[in-house]
């Protein structure tokens, strides 16, 4: 069982040297939740974040400029800015929406700023470099891939009346809440160039997290980018799989733990898992999930990292469970 531990605490159990490097893989809110936790436990901090967001200003954006959607790539630097005045200044800033009557309204600060150093920079990593310098964000962010990503879903049961019935949805915001069954989600382009910068930063990990998140639209798109795949697979990093708290309506209403699970080999069958960590009151059949882990040649931790005023991860208990798992479970010596 892990237990919650103070930030100060967590610093101070930090092993002699180097801090780990760790790669976190995702996309919106559940990337966010897993950056604001590991920021506080390693220096050495790599976000890989999916690129097939296509609503709100994010859509708006890609569609009139042909950019990638810089939606989920400002949220994760948002995630990265420190407590201290500075950070928490610049991280409402690029957060904030416009509100007007005007094309203005609903774009975000930080989206703009993005897209306005893309054109000045002509580089969509070196432009993001700029922008975590000037939040004093503590870690990177990078995209998965450097050309715009459509996502489409297979669901059966999209129309109620045929329950039975499957068609394909496309577009990460229609995927995300679509009715009926996700069987199997893919990206268009089917075959995207990875950012080279996110496959070496797999391979010279030491840990890669992957989730929480939107299991389909933000977790699994990941697994479908081929060169990004073949590193998560050749990397000597061990990979820890966080699961969401709550199922996700729409994408994945009735999931079990280990359901997420099984959905994630059918779409990545050659990926190992070394860890599964989930909330310790999120797990109702606790040997379903150990064996679904197991399939995956993982093991279970369980932890209390859920925060107690509703379905989200807490910052300072999540970093917890990840130093634990760190410390634990370390790179070097035999594993599985």
């Amino acid at each position: 069982m892990i237990r919650a531990t103070s930030a100060r605490r967590l610093r101070g159990n930090r092993r002699s040297g180097a801090a780990p490097k760790v790669v976190a893989l995702g996309g919106g809110h559940g990337l966010s939740a897993s950056l604001a936790a590991l920021r506080r436990i390693t220096q050495d901090l790599t976000a890989v974040v999916t690129v097939a967001d296509d609503g709100g200003s994010s859509g708006r954006l890609r569609d009139e400029l042909g950019v990638l959607p810089p939606g989920d790539l400002r949220k994760a630097l948002a995630a990265l800015c420190g407590d201290d005045e500075w950070g928490q200044t610049w991280s409402r800033v690029i957060q904030h929406r416009f509100t007007s009557k005007g094309e203005m309204h609903g774009h975000a600060v930080g989206n703009l700023l993005i897209v306005a150093l893309w054109e000045q920079l002509g580089d969509p990593v070196a432009a993001l470099e700029w922008v975590a310098r000037l939040l004093g964000a503590h870690g990177r962010v990078l995209p998965m891939s450097a050309v715009p990503l459509h996502l489409e879903a297979l669901v059966r049961g999209h129309d109620p009346a045929r329950p039975m019935d499957t068609r394909t949805v496309r577009g990460q915001a229609a995927v995300a809440l679509t009715p009926g069954e996700v069987l199997r989600v893919n990206l268009v382009p089917g075959d995207p160039p990875a950012v080279p910068q996110a496959v070496q930063a797999v391979l010279d990990a030491d840990w890669v997290v992957l989730g929480p998140g939107s299991w389909f639209s933000s977790v699994i798109p990941h697994l479908l980018v081929p060169e990004l795949a073949d590193a998560l697979t050749q990397t000597r990093a061990r990979r820890v799989l966080t699961l969401n708290l709550v199922p996700q309506p729409g994408e994945t209403d009735g999931f079990s733990p280990q359901r997420h699970l099984e959905v994630l080999a059918r779409h990545a069958p050659k990926l190992t898992i070394d860890v599964v960590l989930a909330d310790e009151a999120a797990v109702p059949d606790r040997p379903s999930l150990v064996e679904a882990a197991e399939r995956l040649a993982g093991r279970v931790e369980l932890a209390r990292v859920a925060a107690p005023d509703g379905p989200r991860h807490d910052p300072e208990l999540l970093a917890a469970a990840y130093d634990r798992i760190f410390r634990m479970h370390g790179r070097i010596g035999p594993w599985r």
